[in-house]
């Protein structure tokens, strides 16, 4: 019984439910066999309707359908609005084709002279010339810049090179010019720095490695200039014999003491040890930043020396650096580099300071010339400071800077290497200019003569007086008045304007740049001398002012400026100046204008200046 209501219950969607009751009379169940006969014929009658209905709607469906086509066929849009959409369409047809088939081939003649591959818009009547052509043909530069979200932007520049705006009034006794910027030392013309001088071994002109006194005076003026306008340096005391004392690691074999100095009324520290490394008394150190090293040192033998080990943090890799008594410049052997201290520092005190960052460049450069690997400053870490053989150290310490240190060794070096007879700073290598007779050894240059004299005049004032520093910088104006031939600085223009020589060249090239250095060093020691030889200075600085007025404007292309005047001199073509010398000359002019009001000078640097952006001079 159940078995039936199931399968009529599954089948009869839309039938009337019957009550599930068992009924035990018999008519019921004739009754259930009568229905049961019934209901293939109520689903017969139910799927025709359904047929019926969906063929009903199939055709109601197919003959609206064309009646709107057939409405549709006599409709037509207006001319207007054809024409409107033909010229969209052919527009956006056009323009996708002028993407890639709208810049043409084509080969650019300059001048007659040069063949340049270019690109030609037809459309625009514009012709394309790549900027690698236009860079090299009008000494231009440019790069694609891109910043945030904003689209790629390319800036074109004439000049590269940075003008310098005075702060102020120019003042001898302050920052000289903006030397500041200047970093002498990690120049790859600077072999290295000397440890027995303190000053650049210059390579500029001869790859042994010599003293070259404009080189040494920058080298000087820039530290000096640094002391006035950075932060002061932080210093760590690592030793000093008396209130910081640090616990040295001395082997059996050696031996360590702190000893009373009656002559300088302070302790020092005394070691003696045995020959070889693993005798050296040493401290362990882990100093990151402050690599500038500064002891008071004597040594009393050969065999001594003081030894230094720095880190490349990044790689891993150790640098022995070793400061010696001999008489040696720079020497590499695999990861040690020693620098001299000269046969002569031998049972001498000596103050040393030293860059540690730029002793272990220096020897890295000369150890792979091919390829050297370039230390960042923030990637050493000084691991020790060692002592060997027999000697005596005090006032240890390391620091960010010691900037006025390496100015007072600069200014000794020029106490010291003056030459008696001439007064001036000799340049012991050669030097050719094209077309002028070849400089010998031995040569003065008015611009290291300027140099010279604004170191000394600094250090005479800096110091409280120092009369050597005064000496030295009085006698270096005996060049000025001795022409070029008699081995002076001083030349002539139209036998009429008197003019210091950077070159002493043979006839007179006239560099600008030299000339108005040698200028600022006049100026600086008539500002800070006594009065008679400030009053020499004074007569000197006029004198050159005064041509300098007068020949200002031969130097001036109308678009740039000539390095020199060897076009008047040779009879040949302007040797024009590279932007970075055309920078320097409009510096210097502008920081002339400071301390001469004659507006010819604040005119000129200022149409230089113009020049740097691409101006240039009126046509007729």
């Amino acid at each position: 019984m159940s078995s039936k209501y199931q399968t009529a219950n599954s089948d009869a969607i839309a039938l009337p439910a019957y009550p599930l009751i068992p009924s035990r009379d018999p008519r019921d169940q004739r009754k259930s066999q009568s229905n049961k006969q019934r209901e293939p014929f109520v689903f017969f009658i139910m799927r025709l309707n359904l047929k019926a209905v969906m063929l009903v709607l199939t055709v109601a469906v197919v003959v609206i359908t064309l009646g709107v086509y057939m409405r549709c066929a006599a409709f037509s849009f207006s001319p207007d609005f054809v024409r409107q959409f033909n010229r969209h369409h052919e527009s956006q047809s056009s323009s996708a084709a002028q993407t890639t088939d709208a810049l043409q081939d084509i080969e650019c003649s300059i001048n007659q002279e040069y063949s340049v591959h270019c690109k030609r818009d037809e459309n625009a009547n514009e012709v394309y010339v790549p900027f690698s052509f236009l860079r090299n043909y009008f000494d231009v530069s440019g790069a694609v810049t891109t910043s945030g979200t904003e689209v790629a932007k390319f800036n074109w520049m004439h000049s590269t090179a940075k003008v310098n705006l005075p702060k102020g009034k120019y003042d001898a006794r302050g920052v000289f010019m903006y030397f500041e910027n200047y970093n002498v030392e990690v120049r790859d013309r600077v072999k290295c720095i000397s440890a027995a001088e303190g000053v650049p071994v210059s390579t500029q002109w001869e790859k042994r490695g010599y003293f070259y006194p404009t080189q040494i005076a920058q080298f000087a003026l820039s530290h000096y200039s640094k002391n006035l306008t950075e932060q002061p340096a932080r210093v760590h005391v690592l030793e000093d014999g008396d209130g910081s004392q640090m616990d040295w690691t001395t082997p059996k074999t050696s031996n360590m003491t702190r000893i009373w100095h009656h002559k300088f009324n302070t302790s020092v520290v005394q070691f003696e040890t045995a020959i070889g490394y693993e005798s050296a008394i040493s401290i362990a150190l882990n100093q990151t930043l402050d690599l500038l090293l500064s002891v008071d040192l004597l040594l009393v033998t050969n065999s001594s020396s003081l030894m230094v080990t720095v880190q490349n943090r990044d790689t891993k890799h150790s640098y022995n650096l070793h400061y010696i008594p001999a008489d040696l410049l720079l020497s590499v052997q695999d990861s040690n580099i020693y620098y001299g201290l000269g046969a002569s520092a031998l049972n001498k005190w000596r103050h040393i300071t030293r860059d540690l960052h730029i002793d272990v460049q220096k020897g890295i450069v000369l150890g792979d010339k091919r390829s050297p690997l370039k230390v960042r400053r923030s990637d050493l870490e000084v691991l020790s400071v060692a002592f060997l053989g027999i000697g005596f150290y005090d006032n240890i310490t390391l620091s960010t800077s010691e900037h006025m240190a390496h100015f007072y060794d600069a200014a000794e070096w020029f106490v010291h290497n003056q030459d008696p007879k001439s007064g001036g700073w000799t340049n012991p290598v050669r030097r050719s200019l094209n077309g002028f007779a070849e400089l010998r050894p031995g040569w003065i240059s008015a611009m290291g003569q300027g140099h010279a004299i604004s170191v000394l005049a600094r250090a005479y004032w800096h110091s409280g007086g120092d009369e050597r520093y005064l000496k030295a910088a009085a006698a270096g104006l005996q060049p000025y008045r001795v022409f070029s031939q008699d081995g002076g600085v001083l030349s002539q223009f139209m036998d009429k304007f008197y003019w210091y020589e950077e070159y002493p060249t043979t006839p007179p090239s006239f560099v600008l740049n030299g000339f108005i250095y040698s200028l600022l060093g006049l100026y600086d020691l008539n500002s800070t001398a006594p009065a008679k030889i400030a009053r020499e200075a004074g007569q000197l600085f006029a004198q050159g002012m005064y041509s300098l007025k007068k020949m200002l404007l031969l130097y001036d292309t109308g678009s740039g400026t000539s390095y020199d005047l060897r076009h008047l001199s040779l009879g040949v073509a302007p040797n024009l100046a590279r932007w970075d010398y055309h920078a320097t000359h409009v510096n210097q002019l502008l920081l002339l204008a400071t301390i001469d009001s004659d507006p010819l000078i604040a005119q000129t640097a200022e149409r230089w200046k113009g020049y740097m952006f691409g101006k240039r001079a009126k046509h007729n």
